[in-house]
């Protein structure tokens, strides 16, 4: 158990992520990955994606790491219902995509600016919705009290790093779209269905700094 403790304490998930070399490929990590010949996602010339920015925040807590997410609301045009991290577009008066996720999320949770540590960036999330989506990795230092916006999400939960580094828990799953076979990853944990982009920008993490 100390070891495994020790693996994911925060101390050892800043390291890894400082010793990251950030590399890009021409499309980044994204959708395509599990569904390279869907027609959804033929195109995917850059420059028709819309940017987007979202905070992957990794809270600093003695026993070990975990991180937030979010239940967005029903009511929400896009992606309602569903767990996502903190972020949405980055808008013009946005300095960088650090400053558009760390906005975002003061936005919807009240987490605020200065109670985040930015480390890194994970490479863009490509989704099949036509969003590059920036993946910002922060810690949270603890003590925070969020306030959520109800607006936009229905309910803030955490997630041991344990669990979400765990490949035995990248469950695989699809459902139909457009008549073809749409698939992605999915992490249930305590009764949340952690899917899609969200379970994907995660295994992205785990594939670069735990795999």
């Amino acid at each position: 158990m100390r070891d495994t403790m020790h693996l994911y304490s925060i101390d050892d998930f800043r390291r890894r992520v400082a010793a990251d070399q950030l590399e890009v490929d021409e499309l980044g990590y994204g959708d395509h990955r599990w569904n390279p010949h869907h027609p959804r996602i033929t195109d995917m010339n850059r420059r028709n994606l819309r940017d987007a920015a979202v905070l992957v925040p990794v809270v600093d807590r003695p026993d070990e790491a975990t991180v937030i997410l979010t239940k967005r609301t029903q009511a929400l045009r896009n992606h309602s219902g569903q767990v996502a991290f903190p972020g949405g577009r980055i808008d013009p008066t946005d300095k960088d995509a650090a400053a558009a996720a760390l906005r975002e999320a003061d936005e919807e949770i009240g987490l605020q600016p200065h109670e985040v540590d930015v480390v890194g960036r994970l490479p863009d999330y490509v989704s099949g919705s036509g969003y590059r989506i920036a993946p910002i990795i922060g810690i949270v230092r603890p003590g925070f009290d969020l306030a959520i916006n109800p607006d936009e999400v229905d309910t803030v939960f955490e997630v041991p790093l344990s669990f979400l580094m765990d490949p035995a828990n990248h469950g695989r799953g699809s459902r139909e779209w457009s008549g073809l076979e749409w698939a992605y990853f999915e992490m249930p944990y305590s009764g949340q269905h952690i899917w899609g982009v969200t379970a994907g920008i995660i295994r992205s993490m785990y594939e670069r700094y735990y795999a």
